[in-house]
C-alpha cells in the first residue's frame, strides 16, 4: 500500500550526512570527480578547476573540462552564442581592467578590498583610480561607487596591507577595511549635514521672507533697518550660507573638484558652479552695499542637491553586511593529526589535517582515514549530503558531521570556500556604477551650459552692458540650468520603486535592479531552494505488507530509530513519523550506510537497500521496482525492514514547490529559463519536462555557475534566481541578481533583490516593478531636459532674474517629487 502524504519535516541539520545518502545522491559522475592531491592537472576550461588525470573532453566541444556538466555547458553555450569570439563572453571578473588595459587577475601581487566612503558618480571610480595606481606598490585599483568599494592589486614586499586605507583616503574619501566597515553599513553619516543644512537654511528664508523679498516687489519690510542693522543682517545671512554651502555642500564642491582633476565634468561641476556664482556675487554685491543678494539662490542648490543624494545613499545602504557569513565562517586556524593547533598560514601542501565532527574542513585535501559524513551545503548549495572515506576528496568550506576524518592537504593548500569568497568579492568590486542618463549627458550638458553662460556675458558686455548685468545674465543662465531636477530624477523614482517592492514583500538590494530588470531576456533558476523547498521531506511511502495500519506502524518504527541519527534524511523520517519519539529504541547501532535498534523486541533495520541485503533482509521484486523509481525521480529510497525482510520504502526528497508550475508559466512568458543546477541525472531530468523550462544545465559545479551566467549574457540581459551561499557569485555577475529570503545570508548580499517571503511569483513582480520604476526614471528625466530646453533660452534673452531662476529650478524639482509619488 501507499501513502503519498507529505507532511511538513523540520528543516535538515545543517551538519549532518552519511554515506546512504552518498550512494542514491547525484553527486558528480566517477568522470568528474576532481583529481588526488598531490596530480598535477590542467584547469577547466569553463570553471578554472583542476581537471581530472584524464580532463573531460568530446570532439564537439573545444577545450577541457573538470566534469561533464561543464563540458555540456560549454557545448551549448559555444552552439548557441551569437558572438563573434570568445571576448564578448569573458567573465565579469575578467574583464576587471585598469586604464592601460591590463586584467587585475594577471598582475602578480595581494588582493584588498577596501570601503570608501564618498564616492558617488563613475567619476569618482576613475579618480580613486588613478589615484590609488600612482602610489609605489599599487599594481593595480578598480573602484566601484555601487557597492562603495575599491579593489587594489599590491606587492606585499613594498606594502603592508593596514597601510593600504592610508593611500586612498583623501580629498574627501575615506577608506578602510571592507570586512570591518560591513558591521557599520547601517550607519548613515549623510544625514547630520543635510538636517544641519536645512536648519540654517531655514534661518537663511526666515531673514528673507521678512525683510529682503519685500523690498524686491517693493513691499514695506516688517522693519526699517539702518546701516547698522542691514550690514548685521548681511553679515548673519552670509555666515549661515557659507556653513551650508562649504559644510552640507563639501560632497557636492569635492565631485566638482574631482571631476576637474580627472578632466571628466559631471553634474556636481554645474551644479557648484551655480552655487559658487550665486554665493560670490552676493558677497562682491554685500561688500558693495548692493540690496539685490542671492544667497537664498546657493542654499536650494545645495539642499534640493543633497537631499537627493541622501535618497540614493538611503539604497546604497540596503545592502548591508556584504560578505559577513562566509567571512565568519572561513576557517583561519588547522588542527594537525597529532592534535596541535596552527594558524592556516603554517599548513603546507601534505600535510595532515584531524578534523572532528561538527568542525568545518579548513583547506581542500584527500580523505586518507577515517569515514564521515560531510555536509556540503554552504559550498555547493546542494540538498543530498555526501558521504566520505579514505581516498575521496573533500573541500574547504564543508562540515564533518558523525565522525572524525584525517586528511591530506592539496597542492595548492586552499580552500573551496576561499575561492568562493575571493570570486564574490572580486565580482562585487567589480559591478559598475549606476550609469544613469543625466551622467552620461554630463559630459556634454556641462560644457555646453558654462559656454553658453560664457559667450552669453561676453556677449552683453560687448553691446554695452555694465558689467554687474553682464554677469547677473550669466549667472543666470547656469543657476537656471542647475540640474537639480536631474539629480532627484532617478533617486526619487528608485525610491518610489524600493516603497512599491517592499508591500510586495521584496527587498531592493540595488538601485542596479531598475536598470537590468526592465528588460530581461534570460532568467537562470538554481535548482536547491528555488524550484525546490531546500529541505529534505518525506516525498512517499510504499509499504510490501497489507492493512490499514501498515504504512503507519513502517513510519512509526522506522522514525524510532533514525531520531536517534544526525542524518538530514534521518531527521525528514524521523519528523514524518507518528509518536516516534515516544517509542523506545534499544541497542541502537549506527554504519555507514544505514542504522538500526531493537523496538518493540524486533531489530528494525534502515538505510541504503544493500545496507539491508548485507544484514540479510530479502527485498521483493515489487520494493526493487520501487527503489528504482524513487531513483528516477531523483528521489533518496530509504528501505525499513525486520525479521530479515523488507518492509517498505521511504522516499525521500527536495520537493519542488507547490507555486512552480505558475511561477514558470508566468517567467516564461517572453523570455527565456534556463534551470541551472549541480546534480545531474534523475534529480536534474525531472526539470527538463516542466512547461515553461528551456534549458536545464546540469552537473554545474560552485565555481562554473558564475562563468555559465556570463556566457549566457550573449544572449541578452540575464537575471539569475538562487538562495545558496554558493550562488552569490552567480547571483553577482548576472545583470539581475534575485535572491529567495529563505536562503543564505552571502545569497541576499550578493542580489540586487531578495523575494522576503520566499516565493517563486515574486520574481515575475520584481521585473514588473523594475520595468515601471525604469519607465518613471525616464519621464522624470524627460521633463528635466524638457525645462532646461525652455529655461536656458530664457535666461540668456535676459528674461529671467537669479531669484525667479531658482523659483523656476524648484518648480521643476517639485514636479519631479510629484510624478515620483504616483503609483506604480
Amino acid at each position: 500500500m501507499d501513502d503519498d502524504s507529505r507532511p511538513t519535516a523540520r528543516s535538515p541539520a545543517p551538519t549532518a550526512a552519511a554515506d546512504a545518502a552518498a550512494a542514491d545522491s547525484t553527486a558528480r559522475t566517477e568522470t568528474g570527480d576532481e583529481p588526488a592531491a598531490g596530480v598535477d592537472a590542467e584547469t577547466c576550461d569553463l570553471c578554472g578547476l583542476p581537471t581530472p588525470p584524464t580532463p573531460i573532453t568530446d570532439p564537439d566541444a573545444d577545450g577541457s573540462f573538470c566534469c561533464r556538466g561543464c563540458l555540456e555547458v560549454n557545448r551549448t553555450l559555444e552552439r548557441t552564442d551569437d558572438a563573434p569570439d570568445e571576448s564578448a563572453v569573458r567573465s565579469r571578473l575578467d574583464r576587471l581592467t585598469d586604464e592601460d588595459g591590463r586584467d587585475l587577475d594577471d598582475l602578480d601581487g595581494e588582493d584588498a578590498y577596501l570601503a570608501v566612503d564618498g564616492m558617488h558618480c563613475s567619476t569618482c571610480e576613475a579618480f580613486l583610480e588613478t589615484t590609488a595606481e600612482r602610489e609605489p606598490g599599487v599594481l593595480g585599483a578598480t573602484a566601484s561607487y555601487a557597492t562603495d568599494t575599491i579593489r587594489l592589486v599590491y606587492d606585499p614586499d613594498r606594502l603592508a596591507a593596514a597601510d593600504l586605507p592610508d593611500l586612498v583616503t583623501g580629498y574627501g574619501y575615506t577608506a578602510s577595511d571592507r570586512a570591518a566597515a560591513d558591521g557599520d553599513a547601517g550607519s548613515d553619516d549623510g544625514l547630520a549635514p543635510l538636517l544641519l543644512g536645512g536648519f540654517f537654511g531655514m534661518m537663511v528664508m526666515v531673514w528673507y521672507v521678512l525683510f529682503l523679498y519685500p523690498t524686491y516687489f517693493d513691499f514695506e519690510p516688517v522693519a526699517e533697518f539702518g546701516g547698522y542693522e542691514r550690514a548685521f543682517l548681511a553679515a548673519n545671512i552670509w555666515l549661515f550660507t557659507s556653513f551650508i554651502l562649504f559644510y552640507t555642500g563639501f560632497p557636492i564642491l569635492r565631485g566638482a573638484s574631482v571631476s576637474l582633476r580627472a578632466g571628466r565634468p559631471n553634474m556636481d561641476l554645474l551644479v557648484a558652479t551655480a552655487a559658487l556664482g550665486s554665493y560670490a556675487y552676493s558677497t562682491v554685491a554685500t561688500v558693495l552695499g548692493q540690496s539685490h543678494l542671492y544667497f537664498d539662490v546657493t542654499v536650494a542648490i545645495v539642499l534640493v542637491v543633497t537631499a537627493g543624494t541622501h535618497y540614493e545613499r538611503a539604497v546604497k545602504r540596503r545592502a548591508t553586511g556584504l560578505l559577513s557569513e562566509l567571512t565568519e565562517q572561513q576557517v583561519d586556524e588547522a588542527r594537525l593529526e597529532n592534535g596541535e593547533t596552527v594558524p592556516l598560514e603554517a599548513v603546507d601542501p601534505g600535510d595532515r589535517l584531524l578534523v572532528r565532527p561538527g568542525e568545518r574542513v579548513p583547506l581542500d585535501g584527500e580523505v586518507v582515514s577515517g569515514s564521515a559524513a560531510v555536509d556540503e551545503s554552504l559550498v555547493t548549495g546542494e540538498s543530498m549530503p555526501v558521504g566520505k572515506g579514505p581516498g575521496d576528496d573533500v573541500r574547504g568550506g564543508t562540515v564533518v558531521t558523525d565522525a572524525p576524518i584525517v586528511l591530506a592537504v592539496g597542492d595548492e593548500a586552499e580552500s573551496t570556500l576561499d575561492r568562493l569568497v575571493s570570486l564574490l568579492w572580486s565580482i562585487q568590486s567589480a559591478r559598475p556604477g549606476v550609469q544613469r542618463l543625466a551622467d552620461k549627458l554630463a559630459t556634454v550638458f556641462v560644457p555646453l551650459v558654462v559656454a553658453v553662460a560664457v559667450a552669453t556675458t561676453a556677449l552683453m558686455l560687448a553691446t554695452g552692458s555694465s558689467p554687474s548685468r553682464a554677469l547677473l545674465v550669466g549667472l543666470t543662465v547656469v543657476i537656471v540650468s542647475c540640474p537639480c531636477a536631474l539629480g532627484l530624477a532617478t533617486p526619487l523614482a528608485i525610491a518610489a520603486g524600493v516603497q512599491a517592492a517592499a508591500e510586495r514583500g521584496i527587498v531592493v538590494a540595488a538601485e542596479t535592479i531598475f536598470e537590468g530588470a526592465s528588460d530581461v531576456d534570460v532568467v537562470v533558476l538554481d535548482k536547491t531552494g528555488t524550484l525546490t523547498t531546500g529541505r529534505m521531506t518525506v516525498e512517499r511511502v510504499v509499504t510490501a505488507d497489507d492493512g490499514p495500519d501498515a504504512a503507519a506502524e513502517l513510519r512509526r518504527r522506522a522514525g524510532a530509530v533514525e531520531a536517534l541519527s544526525e542524518h538530514p534524511i534521518a531527521a525528514a523520517v524521523a519528523d514524518d513519523a507518528p509518536d516516534a519519539e515516544a517509542a523506545t529504541v534499544a541497542e541502537f547501532e549506527r554504519a555507514d550506510r544505514g542504522v538500526s535498534g531493537v523496538v518493540d523486541g524486533d531489530r528494525v533495520t534502515v538505510g541504503h537497500p544493500d545496507f539491508l541485503r548485507d544484514r540479510g533482509h530479502a527485498i521483493s521484486d515489487a520494493l526493487e521496482s520501487r527503489i528504482a523509481d524513487a531513483r528516477a525521480a531523483g528521489r533518496v529510497p530509504v528501505v525499513v525492514g525486520w525479521d530479515e525482510r523488507a518492509r517498505g520504502v521511504i522516499a525521500v526528497g527536495d520537493s519542488p514547490r507547490e507555486e512552480l508550475g505558475t511561477a514558470l508559466e508566468t517567467l516564461s512568458e517572453g523570455r527565456e529559463v534556463v534551470v541551472l543546477t549541480g546534480d545531474e541525472g534523475a534529480a536534474a531530468d525531472r526539470f527538463r519536462e516542466l512547461d515553461g523550462v528551456d534549458e536545464v544545465f546540469a552537473g554545474v559545479p560552485p565555481e562554473a555557475k558564475a562563468e555559465t551566467v556570463d556566457r549566457l549574457r550573449t544572449r541578452g540581459t540575464v537575471a539569475m534566481v538562487g538562495d545558496g551561499s554558493n550562488d552569490a557569485p552567480a547571483l553577482a555577475t548576472a545583470d539581475v541578481g534575485i535572491a529567495m529570503g529563505g536562503g543564505t545570508k552571502l545569497a541576499t548580499d550578493a542580489a540586487d533583490a531578495v523575494i522576503v517571503g520566499d516565493e517563486l511569483a515574486a520574481v515575475a513582480e520584481t521585473f514588473d516593478i523594475a520595468a515601471g520604476t525604469h519607465r518613471r526614471i525616464r519621464q522624470n528625466l524627460g521633463w528635466a531636459f524638457a525645462y532646461n530646453a525652455v529655461a536656458i533660452p530664457l535666461a540668456v534673452a535676459g528674461l529671467l532674474n537669479p531669484l525667479f531662476a531658482a523659483v523656476a529650478m524648484a518648480a521643476s524639482s517639485a514636479l519631479v517629487v510629484c510624478n515620483s509619488a504616483r503609483s506604480l
